[in-house]
C-alpha cells in the first residue's frame, strides 16, 4: 500500500486531496498545525472526516519543528509527499510578513531536506497563481516571467519553486509544483470570497467589492483541482510547474448575482478600490497541464457555487 505524507491535511485542498487518496486504498499521514488564522473548528470537521478511514494518521505538528517533522520521515518510510501546507492569504501578508518567512520558507525549507536525508524521491508542492503578479498578458502561462511579484505571498511561493529547483537539480528529486488559480468548493476557507459573501448575504450584512467589481478571476472548484493535484503524484517530473485552472474567468458581478440567485437574496453591495497586492484578473493556460498530467476542469461556475451553497446552508444549519 503505497504511503503519502500530505501536509496541511486538515486544511482546504489538504483534506479533499487527502479523503481522495484515502478512497483510492492508499495509506495517508497527516500533518498540520491546526493553527488559527481562520476558525480551527472548520479544520477540526474536516479532520474528523479522515480519520474514519482505518488508513489516515495524523500528527499536529509545526513544519518548522525539524526534529518532530523527521521523525514522521523517518517512522513511516513514505513513498511520496504532497505538501499543500502553507500560510495562505494575499492580504494577511501585508500584515504578518514574518508568519509568510516562517510557514512558506522555513516549512518548504524543511520538508525539501527530510524528502533529502529520507530518500523520498517525488515531491508535490504547492505553488500559486499570485506568482504572476502584475502580469498583464493573459492567460498566464507557464512560460510567462514571474519575477515581479506584488505582495510577499506570492514572494513566498516563488521562492519555493526556486528552492525545489536547486533539490531537484543537486539531488534528484522529483519536484512538481501547482500553481492554483483561485479554489473554492465545500469545506472551503472562510477567508475566501464566496465563504464571506455566502455569510454576509445570509446574515444581512454588506460584502465588500473590490475595484468597484471590475475583477475577473480564474474560479477553479475543488474537484478539478484534486485530480489535477494526484495525477501529479501519479506521474513524477524531474523538475515541473503547471498551472492548475479553469482557463474561464468569471466576472465577479455575475458570481455574486449566482450567489444571489442561490440563496434567494440580494447582496448589500460596498463598492470599494482595489486592495494593495491584489490583480484585477487572473486566467490561467492549462494547455500544459492537459498535455502532461491529463488536467481536464469539468465543473462549471454554475455547478460548483450551487454545491458549495448547499454545503453551506446544511454544515451551519441555515
Amino acid at each position: 500500500m503505497p504511503k503519502i505524507l500530505v501536509t496541511g491535511s486538515a486544511g482546504f485542498i489538504g483534506f479533499h486531496v487527502s479523503k481522495y487518496l484515502l478512497e483510492r486504498g492508499y495509506a495517508v499521514i497527516g500533518y498540520d498545525n491546526l493553527n488559527p488564522y481562520y476558525d480551527p473548528s472548520l479544520k477540526r470537521a474536516r479532520l474528523k472526516m479522515l480519520k474514519r478511514y482505518p488508513t489516515f494518521t495524523f500528527h499536529k505538528a509545526d513544519l518548522r519543528n525539524r526534529k518532530r517533522l523527521f521523525s514522521v520521515f523517518e517512522d513511516n518510510h513514505l513513498d511520496k509527499v504532497c505538501h499543500l501546507a502553507a500560510q495562505a492569504g494575499v492580504r494577511y501578508s501585508i500584515e504578518s510578513p514574518h508568519t509568510y518567512i516562517d510557514s512558506n520558507i522555513v516549512g518548504t525549507m524543511n520538508i525539501l531536506e527530510a524528502c533529502r536525508q529520507f530518500k523520498v524521491k517525488d515531491l508535490v508542492y504547492a505553488s500559486s497563481s499570485s506568482v504572476y503578479g502584475g502580469n498583464e498578458k493573459t492567460p498566464f502561462s507557464e512560460e510567462d516571467r514571474v519575477d515581479d511579484p506584488i505582495s510577499l505571498y506570492a514572494a513566498t511561493k516563488k521562492s519555493n519553486e526556486l528552492m525545489a529547483h536547486v533539490y531537484s537539480h543537486l539531488f534528484g528529486l522529483n519536484t512538481t509544483g501547482l500553481r492554483f488559480f483561485t479554489v473554492y468548493g465545500p469545506y472551503g476557507r472562510p477567508d475566501m470570497a464566496l465563504f464571506k459573501f455566502a455569510k454576509n448575504i445570509i446574515e444581512d450584512r454588506p460584502i465588500e467589492v473590490f475595484n468597484y467589481g471590475n475583477m475577473e478571476r480564474d474560479f477553479t472548484y475543488i474537484d478539478d483541482i484534486v485530480k489535477g493535484t494526484v495525477a501529479a503524484l501519479d506521474r513524477p517530473f524531474k523538475y515541473e510547474v503547471f498551472n492548475l485552472g479553469n482557463n474561464k474567468p468569471i466576472k465577479l458581478t455575475y458570481f455574486i448575482e449566482l450567489i444571489e440567485q442561490h440563496l434567494g437574496k440580494k447582496a448589500q453591495r460596498q463598492l470599494l478600490p482595489m486592495q494593495e497586492g491584489d490583480v484585477p484578473r487572473t486566467c490561467a493556460d492549462i494547455d500544459h497541464a492537459k498535455e502532461l498530467l491529463g488536467y481536464d476542469p469539468k465543473v462549471s461556475i454554475e455547478d460548483g457555487v450551487s454545491n458549495f451553497l448547499k454545503w453551506y446552508l446544511d454544515h451551519y444549519k441555515c
